[in-house]
């Protein structure tokens, strides 16, 4: 095997590259060291590890050089850690590049200490600064030594050594010796200064909290306090202030300034009171009078992870001692609840929108939905439990789980999600030692960075997978803990003496019955229901109230499953009826063993419970008819479509136990509510299909094998029943024959079943008998299917029969025969285009079909005069249907480029192609359009245009009538369901103007295909 094909299969990107480098005289003595490939091999970036080593051996002395090789090739220890750093670092290698001495870090470290702290990182710069590097500005040395650290760090962090926690701790260390090392500087360069005043560097942010990252400013606050003891009375303490400020500011420079050894990191002192408005250093008693007085909300729990790290260390213990109380009393703010929400939508809305996707720090299911969560909970809870006061974020998420504050599932999750997201954020940071919480774009990035984590089958779509499942794990649990607070408090205000029905009633009445407290509780969590997108706050802490009050175990389970559903509510279009349908089904089901247990331990029942419940209106509506159907959201397969076969089976044995056809009907009925709300709850929670193409397709066959069976089923019972009244057989043959999208099998929601009736009397039978007979029993299943009841109606509309709503309901087939040879005109010919059978005598519906075949696919296909008609006949439609006010650019009927438009186009196409053309001889409008593409009737891109629209607008009807529960052609004019519907058509919040947008146009498109097809074809 030749050199460079070894390389590849060692995961080398370009080996050719790699093997002119293990030529070069540096190392071709190593060239062939299968040792070094392989643990160049193992780093994340093989080229890049191989890169760096040529130029920091080409740095060294030809000593230290064979030294170095020698030592990389014999010692494992150095060879994983340095190979490790080189191959995930950019950065670090130029570093060793300048300064090709430092590789010695990564051998030495281990012998003093394998887990540094402040004070041996303060002995290296110390080291650095005043002894190693004399010839170096402090600063530059500073630098370097700073550097040197961080190679040790990034060693045991890429070797495994350490873990993230500690990776961070170690980092968070380091900036603070760091820090001191540079006030020493100041100091050193301003001893006026340092003998003036007393300095205390406060650490904030994740440098406080002990999780610094790689990169990352730090946030500071500076306290200054005169260095000799005031005499009794005086209170100037300006010139000690003034002092520190200048040692403050020097410091900061050191630390942020850019020189020949680069930049350490931003010191960023911008939390201090008044930000940057603010003055840089205050005293200890400036600061508590700010505090006391004019401190916002976030600047309290920004000073949850307050830590001195640098400086006078007295003063800095003393703030510390000053301001923690005030932390833990921050929850007891008025307003606290509306505050924090108001941080939380600032930090989502500045984060760019092309951005979004990418920024692990601040987007959806980042690292801050983590920070956030549990801060929130130690601020709640942590004015009582001092447990849960901790900087860390692990060490208080661990802290909130021994507490039961969070399920130990719960935080474990977060835990794991958390490890691994600033994994990914101190692997991103690492390579070129910039500050960034963006997931790079490139194959190449993402392949190193994928590798660096230990993934090495298929790194990139490993990586994607990992994030993408932690993302969406951490954005439900953050929602889930956000909530939590709302609950308890809650559950704390059914104590108090008035009682929340009272406190609800309004402030005075609260305040009067149990004192402002009860009253601010109440006020606090209105306002966050408010905050969350529920109109109606008041009404929903009631059901919330109801749901969650007492000591009861359902009111307990009610506890435990209300958190994270409250945010599913939250996230739909109407989160108080998604609220007060749970009550509904609740109060209905609550007492059954099975329900509660089913949502606490079935997550996706409960999520598929809350997303359904807020949707609109129908699948709710279906499902309070009868909330035991919440059963089938605890099966894996319970929302799959049933076909037409078993559902006439189970409608057949449930009529067969009833003991009228009234009762049967009503069996049959009741079985289609429940179907209808299966299909209904899929299509919400979108398991119709991966396309909204696919979803149509399916829905709609549901649909029609709903309406089938039904209707199956009713024709048998009222048949029956005839037969028991009278006492004697049938004296005819039926067949119920379906039209219009029934015929076609592509009933929607709202549709109307549209049927013909045909009947055959049997031999001997006297016809007039066998009419009569016949049409009693259509009649009687139009009114037993309509008949006012707890289910939904079935409506039959028999309009398109021979001669409308004069002509008689049922025909004999001989009857048919003579209308339509004499009297029968285009447009009959064009209905009969969707006719199919669909319930009855199977022979008979095909003798039906085989009647009317010639006039809806003729063989000498359509005469000028009938196009002419046909054409007239869609202008008259056009114009004369369109409802008054209606806005046809976004009716789907009857508007331009909507359902008329395609299906008649199609149509015309069947009415002069199907004789010649098997695949035209189809009910399916979709199934026709491809059919005349392959038949070369029509261009593809022609035919795609079409599909789309009539995709589309099939889809917007189905919405309307899945979000007002009631059957519409156009876009809804209320905000809300149309924000609805959008949601439906996955459309993001605030889109709904794009949704109809995107509508018109496809809709333009398809009418221009229709112009020149239809009008002018």
């Amino acid at each position: 095997m030749n050199p460079a094909a070894r390389l590849v299969r060692r995961g080398f990107t370009d080996p050719e590259s790699a093997v002119r480098r293990l030529a070069e005289p540096d190392l071709a003595a190593h060239a062939g060291d299968s040792v070094l490939l392989d643990a160049l091999a193992a780093t994340a970036d093989p080229d890049l590890a191989l890169q760096s080593l040529a130029r920091i051996a080409e740095a060294c002395t030809p000593a230290e050089r064979r030294t170095l090789l020698d030592t990389v090739t014999a010692a494992k220890p150095l060879r994983d850690r340095l190979l490790g750093v080189l191959g995930a670092s950019a950065a670090l290698g130029d570093h060793l590049a300048r300064h090709p001495e430092d590789w010695h870090a990564l051998v030495t470290f281990e012998l003093h200490d394998i887990h540094p702290g402040p004070e041996e990182f303060l002995r290296t710069l110390y080291h650095h600064i005043w002894d190693a590097h004399p010839d170096l500005p402090r600063a530059d040395a500073l630098r370097t030594g700073y550097r040197r650290c961080l190679l040790g760090i990034a060693a045991r962090d890429l070797t495994g050594t350490t873990q993230i926690s500690q990776t961070a701790a170690e980092l968070a260390d380091l900036a603070g010796a760091t820090l001191q090392a540079a006030l020493d500087i100041a100091a050193e360069e301003d001893p006026d200064a340092a003998a003036a005043c007393r300095l205390a560097v406060v650490a904030m942010g994740k440098c406080g909290g002990h999780e610094l990252n790689y990169v990352s400013d730090v946030d500071v606050i500076f306290v200054g306090e005169p260095r000799e003891p005031r005499p009794e009375g005086e209170h100037d303490d300006g010139t000690a202030v003034r002092a520190a400020t200048r040692l403050a500011a020097r410091m900061m420079r050191i630390c942020s300034e850019t020189t020949r050894e680069g930049v350490i990191w931003p010191v960023d002192a911008n939390l201090r009171p008044e930000g940057k408005n603010g003055p840089l250093v205050r005293t200890l008693a400036s600061h508590l009078a700010y505090y006391q007085r004019w401190a916002k909300t976030w600047e309290f729990q920004a000073l949850l992870k307050a830590r001195p790290v640098a400086g006078d260390a007295e003063l800095g213990r003393a703030y510390l001692d000053a301001v923690t109380p005030m932390v833990w009393q921050a929850a007891e703010r008025e307003n606290f609840v509306p505050d924090v929400q108001q941080m939380r939508r600032r930090v989502v809305d500045a984060i760019p929108a092309a951005e979004v996707e990418r920024e692990l720090k601040l987007g959806p299911g980042g690292l801050r939905d983590v920070e956030f969560s549990v801060q929130l909970l130690q601020l709640v809870h942590g004015r009582t439990d001092v447990t849960l006061r901790s900087a860390t974020t692990l060490d208080a998420l661990a802290a909130l789980s021994a507490g039961g504050y969070v399920g130990r599932a719960d935080a474990a999750a977060l835990d794991s999600a958390y490890r691994f997201l600033r994994a990914m954020e101190h692997r991103i940071q690492l390579y070129q030692l910039r500050r960034t919480h963006l997931v790079p774009t490139g194959e190449d990035d993402l392949r190193r960075l994928g590798r660096s984590l230990g993934m090495r089958a298929d790194p990139v779509q490993e990586l994607r997978q990992e994030w993408r499942r932690h993302a969406r794990e951490v954005r439900r649990l953050h929602e889930k803990l956000f909530y939590r607070p709302l609950l308890d408090s809650v559950a704390r205000l059914d104590a108090v003496e008035a009682g929340l029905t009272r406190a609800l009633e309004g402030q005075e009445a609260a305040e009067a019955a149990a004192g402002s407290g009860a009253a601010l509780s109440v006020a606090s969590a209105q306002a966050r229901l408010a905050a969350l997108g529920y109109r109606e706050p008041a009404d929903s802490l009631r059901h919330l109230r109801a749901l969650a009050g007492g000591v009861s175990r359902r009111a307990a389970l009610q506890r435990t499953l209300l958190p994270v559903m409250l945010g599913w509510f939250a996230d739909s279009a109407d989160p108080d009826a998604g609220l007060l349908n749970f009550r509904k089904v609740s109060d209905s089901l609550g007492s059954t063993p099975w329900y509660l247990r089913l949502l606490r331990d079935e997550g996706a029942a409960a999520e598929s419970l809350a997303r359904i419940l807020s949707s609109g209106r129908l699948a709710p509506d279906l499902l309070l008819r009868a909330p035991e159907a919440v059963a089938l959201l605890g099966d894996r397969d319970g929302l799959l479509p049933r076909d037409r076969q078993a559902l006439e089976r189970e409608i057949d044995s449930a009529a067969g136990r009833a003991a009228d056809a009234p009762a049967a009907v009503a069996a049959a009925r009741s079985v289609r509510r429940r179907e209808l709300f299966r299909t209904a709850a899929a299509d919400v929670l979108g398991r119709l299909g991966d396309s909204p193409a696919e979803a149509v397709e399916v829905s709609g066959t549901a649909l029609t094998a709903i309406t089938t069976a039904t209707i199956t089923g009713a024709l048998r019972a009222c048949a029956e029943a005839l037969e028991a009244r009278t006492g004697e057989p049938l004296p005819t043959r039926i067949a119920v024959i379906g039209m219009g999208r029934y015929g076609g099998g592509e009933l929607g929601y709202g549709s109307d079943a549209d049927v013909m009736v045909v009947h055959d009397p049997v031999p001997g039978a006297d016809e007039s008998k066998a009419a009569n007979a016949a049409r009693q029993v259509f009649e009687e299943v139009r009114r037993l299917l309509q008949l006012p009841s707890t289910e939904p109606p079935l409506l039959i509309d028999a309009d398109l029969r021979p001669e409308g709503r004069q002509g008689p309901l049922v025909r004999t087939l001989a009857s048919y025969a003579a209308y339509y040879r004499r009297w029968s005109r285009t447009w009959e010919s064009q209905a009969l285009l969707r006719a199919a059978p669909i319930a009855g005598d199977p022979d008979l519906g095909a003798a039906f079909v085989e009647l009317v075949d010639p006039l809806r696919y003729p063989a000498a296909g359509v005469s000028d005069t009938e196009l002419r008609e046909i054409r007239r006949i869609k202008a008259r439609v056009e114009t004369e249907r369109l409802p008054r006010g209606a806005d046809p650019t976004t009716h789907t009927k009857l508007g331009p480029g909507g359902l008329a438009d395609v299906e008649w186009t199609v149509q015309l196409l069947q009415l002069q192609h199907g004789h010649r053309v098997p695949g035209l001889r189809t009910t399916r409008t979709r199934q026709a359009l491809a059919a005349a593409v392959e038949a070369g009737l029509m261009a593809p891109d022609r035919a795609s245009a079409l599909d789309a629209a009539w995709v589309q607008a099939t889809l917007v009807r189905n919405a309307v009538m899945l979000v007002r529960g009631r059957a519409g052609d156009s876009f809804p004019g209320d905000s809300h369901e149309l924000a609805g519907v959008a949601r439906y058509l996955g459309y993001g919040e605030g889109h709904a103007g794009v949704m109809v947008d995107d509508y018109r146009r496809r809709a333009r498109q398809a009418r221009m295909v229709v112009e020149e097809l239809f009008y002018s074809g």
